[in-house]
């Protein structure tokens, strides 16, 4: 499952707009400096809309770097802003039964970004590190008040699988597979590795190519 589009809601562009440019290296190929910023990332369309609620959005996303410039990506996002602890002594998350490493760091919103590396993808491109690197948006977290029940309704209407790597569970579902993921989680959960942000539902809306079909959501 690819992401092709991904809009998430934002209560400041013109933040936004700066810390993705500072932080991440990215200027919006297309922008209205009231309502839109438009970038592209890898292959997805990452899109933020001022929201008109006076609740800050909070959402937890991820971007693919390549297999072999993990560590570059690391050394990029460290150099511009602070990297958010997974233990004690590492910021580094080692997912060996997904094959993958991460990090995670907060972006002007409060959202939970997160850099993810999947060797079984066998991604590579040639150094230095840079936003030309990004290989997509490859996880968004979805929230509900029933995990169980959405993930059942999407497996049953548009197909979507159960990501082998993880067990389901009634908190915490992953659907999808190792090139794109709705990391399904019940409200009120933290979101990893934070203990104080807590999952919430706002309105997201995705694009996504699995088998050969166009699937589009909206989840408020």
């Amino acid at each position: 499952m690819k992401i092709v589009e991904l809009e998430l809601l934002t209560d400041d562009i013109s933040d936004t707009e700066a810390f993705y440019e500072s932080v991440l290296g990215l200027s919006p190929y297309h922008k209205d400096d009231k309502t839109y910023l438009f970038y592209k990332i890898g292959f997805t369309k990452l899109i933020f809309k001022k929201t008109e609620t006076a609740i800050t959005p909070v959402y937890h996303y991820a971007i693919d770097v390549p297999n072999n410039l993990f560590k570059a990506s690391h050394e990029y996002i460290k150099e511009n802003t602070k990297t958010i602890p997974v233990t004690e002594n590492s910021d580094i998350a080692d997912f060996s039964n997904w094959e993958a490493e991460s990090f995670y760091f907060s972006d002007n919103n409060g959202n939970i970004l997160e850099f993810i590396t999947r060797y079984a993808n066998q991604t590579y491109k040639a150094p230095p590190f840079t936003n030309e690197c990004y290989i997509a948006v490859s996880e968004i977290g979805v929230v509900t008040k029933n995990v169980p029940d959405l993930a059942d309704r999407l497996h049953e209407k548009y197909g979507l699988p159960f990501f082998h790597r993880q067990e389901r569970g009634d908190k915490f579902t992953v659907m999808g597979d190792d090139e794109g993921l709705l990391i399904i989680s019940k409200r009120g959960r933290e979101w990893y590795p934070t203990h104080d942000k807590k999952a919430n539902s706002f309105f997201t809306r995705l694009v996504c190519l699995h088998k050969g079909n166009t699937l589009h959501f909206a989840f408020e």
